[in-house]
């Protein structure tokens, strides 16, 4: 089966099709030749910090346009620009790895200070303090999907426990609904958070949550950063610490009172994108493409269209 696909990297010629016609598009300005012949696009990939700028707007040019293809974990601020005959799909497990990765960096870098030995060092400053330890803490994962699981593999090679929490329980797993959150959060010394943003999420950890917490617990953001209420978090003043990836407002603004909040610590979006994604993206990338353009079902479908093959 034929067609025009609009993607990020040449594909691997050894998997092309012969009938597949493939251009690239790695960001930018986007082609203005052919681009009402594209069937299949693939959204460059961007940190989500740098936006998506024409990336997204080109979707309204491509009258022949049957999937959209994103990199990402999140979709939902594309799917209001996917027309409804359009077949959507995301990059569920493309970011695992870099995303648990970078969350355990964050979880140890509060636990073990080391902004502050950083600090010291740049002052040339020798002053010994206890230390925190992650061993021996109840972790709770808010958002036990894909990357939730990865997150948790490491967190049990560090000697944690980890509580598992998901929009509804499945009890065969032990996973609890987010519905009991309020009874969990007593008992924990880390949540973190990998959930996407939607109406139900937004907001999800605001003054309720926080007042449940221990003194000196510590909140991880690696999903969306509106999941998490800001005002609620600069209102801890240190009670409560937080390392996160991603901000409510993004970017962050120079002039915010986050970038001075005590106990805060924070990476501008970058969780995902590391050296081990893209090797994955493009293999994921060369097979989809072989899939589409045999008539396969796609991988990774988070909307049906009505042309979908």
């Amino acid at each position: 089966m034929g067609g025009r696909a609009l993607v990020q990297w040449e594909q691997n010629r050894a998997s092309a099709p012969d009938s597949l016609t493939v251009d690239v598009y790695a960001g930018g300005t986007a082609p203005e030749s052919g681009i009402e012949e594209v069937a299949f696009y693939q959204v460059p990939y961007a940190p989500s910090s740098q936006g998506v700028d024409e990336r997204l707007d080109v979707i309204a040019r491509m009258p022949s346009l049957e999937v959209v293809q994103l990199l990402s974990a999140g979709y939902e601020h594309v799917l209001p620009l996917v027309p409804d005959h359009v077949t959507l799909c995301n990059g569920r497990g493309l970011h695992d790895a870099s995303t648990a990765e970078h969350t355990l960096a964050l979880i140890l870098a509060a636990q073990r200070d080391l902004p502050r030995w950083a600090l010291d060092q740049r002052d040339h400053r020798w002053e010994a303090v206890p230390l925190r330890s992650l061993a021996d803490s109840r972790v709770m994962v808010i958002g036990y999907g894909s990357i939730g699981k990865a997150i948790e593999r490491r967190l049990l090679a560090f000697e944690t426990e980890v509580v598992r929490v998901a929009s509804r329980a499945r009890p065969d797993e032990d996973v609890h609904g987010v519905d009991e959150l309020h009874a969990l959060l007593p008992g924990v010394d880390i949540v973190v958070m990998v959930t996407p943003l939607t109406e139900a999420t937004r907001g999800l950890f605001g003054p309720e949550e926080f007042a449940l917490l221990r003194d000196d617990a510590l909140v991880v953001n690696v999903g969306r950063g509106a999941v998490l209420d800001t005002r609620a978090l600069l209102a801890q003043n240190g009670r409560v610490r937080a390392a996160l990836d991603v901000t409510d407002p993004e970017p962050l603004p120079a002039d915010h009172p986050l970038w001075d909040a005590p106990g805060v610590f924070f990476t501008p979006h970058i969780a995902g994108g590391a050296a081990a994604f893209y090797p994955r993206a493009r293999a994921f990338m060369d097979t989809q493409l072989a899939r589409w353009a045999s008539g396969e079902p796609l991988d990774n479908v988070v909307h049906i269209g009505a042309t979908a093959r």
